[in-house]
């Protein structure tokens, strides 16, 4: 076939067949049957055969449940009034405030003990195996939070937040990798943005305690929610001592037995689906060698050249803009309302009904993505929630004594937080898992995230100085800055965010190595095996047919192959 007739699944045909002489036919059959098997399961067989691996997944992911617990037991905790006392500065009115610049580092502090976190994840998760790191992890949640629980000044409590995030970055990104690990293409999405559901529930819970503690005026009504922290890190342990581990990575390291007894624990043998978990294994063992043969560089250099680079920037972009939409008000909220004008019980009581909207605006946003696809989603959410900040902005013209208007304040945070929580919140989760490069997806993952608490360590820096009475003291005005970032997101949004709904890893593949713009990948056609096997142009023949053929013609013919 000359240059100019050859398909865009050319170069992806080329490459699979590359790894064949690793492997036998019977490797290759069996991984194209798996294939077949999983595309036409359905979401309905999925949930029938994998509810066991749901259910794991769901437990590990209660590790992010405590890390937005602890997050916003922080934030919150610099309303409180006997916090405020222990830590704060007394103002000329008599009340006591933590200054801007605590209120900042003590949250860039966590926030960069997450960054060093992440870092170390991606190299001992790869040895050690995800149970093992997480294992590790909460074991130094629990030595972390005695220094937090008996800090006596500002410093003690910068050095515990700093080291706490660490196991916080390690909980971050492994979560969402062994919901996509464990469970089948279907559930993947909706395994990932429950995420998003666990941090809303963390934060739900900490409003609630703290909303309780309002009757205290000594320092328990903040040491309580402190001590609360160890609740989460015991039970964690032991349940993630009895999970199966990733089949996957017990593939990465060869212990194929291993991977198919975690394969079996994984799934429900009385579920009416035919399955087979020798071939679902081999799918795995196929994958790898191939991916180990086609892979020219893995390392975060290759992150920016080619192809890559394109990918990278949208994935960190991604995560980032769940941070420049301006949901740092969300992180701030019960402290928003105080500075503007509400009362101590009413701002928790807001919060409070802040997190349980939001705990069903991402509920919303599973069916959401079904209808509308995640780059609609993520668009729109965007454009709504900057028109949410430019009212918010308006109102404060009012003035912190009009009463009405800080309620009405209020009310359009609680709107702002559905939207985030039925759109940005949730989709930034299945966008960077699908949208990664497949030799990079783990390294990218890390820098991604790794952009998002950069970018949030510059929030954390002017957010408070721009509520803060003894800073900035911008108040609701701060909608308008919040606005204005969350619109130039929706333009980027707009021009550079693909659609991935409804296509396979190597279609995208297809997509981005040939640059089809952004707004055409939802409706530009892609066959990926039409170059090798005719896909299309012959009726009767099976999708596993199509794939083994794919997998096999060059290493059939014992012909080399000219890599363009």
């Amino acid at each position: 076939m000359s240059p100019a007739t050859q398909s865009p699944g050319d170069d992806i045909a080329r490459r699979v067949s590359v790894a064949q002489p690793n492997m036998d036919k019977s490797t290759v059959n069996e991984a194209a049957a798996a294939t077949e098997a999983e595309h036409s399961m359905g979401l309905v067989k999925s949930l029938k055969l994998y509810k066991k691996a749901c259910l794991w997944s769901i437990f590990l992911s209660t590790c992010i449940v405590m890390e937005g617990f602890d997050v916003v037991l922080l934030n919150n905790l610099f309303a409180y009034p006997p916090f405020q006392r222990k830590f704060g500065v007394e103002q000329p009115d008599g009340t006591y405030q933590l200054t801007a610049a605590w209120q900042s580092g003590l949250s860039n502090g966590t926030l960069c003990g997450q960054i060093l976190g992440l870092f170390a994840n991606g190299i001992i998760a790869d040895r050690f195996g995800y149970r093992k790191t997480l294992i590790g992890a909460l074991t130094g949640c629990i030595a972390f939070i005695f220094i937090i629980f008996f800090s006596g000044s500002l410093v003690q409590l910068l050095i515990g937040e700093i080291l706490i995030g660490i196991p916080w970055g390690v909980f971050q990104t492994l979560s969402t990798t062994y919901a996509s690990e464990v469970c089948p293409t279907h559930l993947r999405a909706y395994l990932t943005t429950y995420v998003n559901l666990c941090w809303v529930m963390g934060q739900l819970i900490a409003s609630g305690v703290l909303r309780g503690m309002l009757t205290r005026d000594d320092e328990w009504g903040y040491k309580i929610p402190f001590a609360l922290q160890w609740f989460w890190p015991l039970p964690l342990i032991v349940g993630i001592y009895l999970a199966p581990e990733s089949p996957w990575w017990l593939v990465r390291r060869g212990r194929i037995d291993d991977a198919r007894r975690s394969v079996a624990r994984l799934t429900a043998r009385n579920s009416g689906v035919s399955f087979q978990p020798e071939e679902t294994v081999s799918m795995m063992v196929h994958t790898n060698e191939m991916e180990k043969e086609i892979q020219s560089g893995t390392s975060y250099m290759d992150l920016f050249k080619g192809v890559n680079l394109r990918r990278t920037e949208i994935v960190c972009m991604t995560w980032m803009i769940q941070t420049l939409c301006g949901s740092t008000f969300m992180g701030y909220s019960t402290y928003f309302y105080q500075q503007a004008g509400m009362a101590v019980d009413n701002s928790f009581s807001m919060s409070l009904g802040q997190y349980a909207i939001g705990a069903v605006g991402t509920v919303t946003a599973w069916f959401l993505m079904g209808w509308f696809g995640r780059r609609t989603l993520y668009l729109s959410g965007q454009l709504l929630m900057c028109c949410v900040l430019l009212t918010i902005g308006c109102a404060a013209f009012a003035g912190r004594e009009n009463v009405a208007a800080q309620w009405a304040i209020g009310s359009m945070l609680l709107i702002y937080t559905f939207t985030y929580d039925a759109t940005v919140g949730p989709v930034c989760y299945s966008l960077v898992s699908e949208l990664t490069s497949t030799r990079l997806r783990t390294k990218s993952v890390v820098l991604a995230r790794n952009m998002y608490n950069i970018v949030g360590i510059v929030t954390n820096i002017i957010t408070p100085r721009m509520l803060n009475p003894t800073a900035w003291n911008w108040g609701a005005k701060s909608g308008f800055f919040w606005a204005g970032t969350c619109l130039t997101c929706a333009v980027w949004t707009y021009f550079r965010l693909p659609e991935p709904k409804g296509r396979t890893y190597g279609e995208l593949d297809v997509l981005f190595e040939n640059g089809v713009s952004a707004r055409k990948f939802k409706t530009t056609p892609v066959n990926q095996f039409d170059a090798r096997t005719g896909v299309g142009a012959g009726a009767g023949v099976s999708r596993s047919e199509k794939v083994i053929e794919a997998a096999m013609v060059d290493h059939d013919e014992g012909q080399p192959i000219d890599k363009k």
